[in-house]
């Protein structure tokens, strides 16, 4: 398939619309059925040599995947980032992370904006989950430009683009998502990625090690390493 970016429902309902609501719940289960959160894990466990960490989610909605990944690195303490345009991570997610002897700052702004502020730090790790499909092949290559700036490692976990995954996303109605997440998902997979495509837009700089491939059955991941 073609990779073809299509407004996704979630992305422009307002964050209090019943309907998103729903929808990010639905989210989370989906999450769940991806593993994207044990994936980002495993990745981070493998690349990162020292802890505690700081890392950065772009594009982390209400902060629930990232309290997952905390989750699923334990005794790993770690600063977190959470990264988003709206405002939206709760006092319970917040306090999930303390548990963990982890620490939440979420962050509104705009990923671009704050890819070129001078005042954004470094970090260990910045991390996407089902983010970067949202974005044609040009702004991509600019953000992941300036992703490199920022870290040491990168880790983003989307959409495969595949007949599987497509078949997948058409069937998300039978576990009970609403219309905004069945439409977004059949939406996410074509816009989805495949073979080495992330890695083509990364910068062409020496000193990364890039891995790009499938996980799963739907996922698709690529994992950035400053050597």
């Amino acid at each position: 398939m073609t990779r073809r970016v299509e407004p996704e429902w979630l992305d422009v309902l307002p964050s209090a619309d019943p309907r998103a609501m729903r929808s990010r719940r639905d989210l989370e289960r989906v999450n769940a059925l991806m593993t994207n959160a044990s994936i980002v894990a495993d990745a981070l466990r493998s690349t990162l040599a020292s802890w505690p960490a700081t890392i950065a989610e772009i594009g982390a909605g209400d902060g629930a995947f990232a309290l997952r990944v905390a989750r699923a690195l334990p005794g790993r303490a770690a600063t977190y980032t959470l990264l988003d345009q709206q405002a939206i991570v709760s006092s319970d997610t917040r306090a999930g992370f303390r548990r963990l002897g982890c620490t939440a700052h979420p962050v509104q702004a705009d990923v671009f904006a704050w890819l070129a502020d001078s005042a954004t730090q470094r970090f260990d790790a910045i991390v996407a989950n089902l983010f970067l499909h949202h974005f044609e092949s040009g702004a991509l290559s600019g953000m992941l430009a300036g992703i490199a700036e920022r870290s040491n490692v990168f880790v983003a976990c989307e959409p495969r683009r595949s007949r599987t995954a497509l078949v997948g996303s058409h069937l998300l109605g039978l576990i009970g998502c609403n219309d905004v997440t069945r439409h977004d998902a059949v939406a996410s997979v074509v816009a989805g990625f495949h073979g080495r495509e992330l890695s083509a837009l990364w910068p062409s700089t020496s000193g990364w090690t890039l891995d790009e491939g499938p996980r799963g059955l739907f996922s698709h991941l690529f994992v950035a390493r400053r050597a």
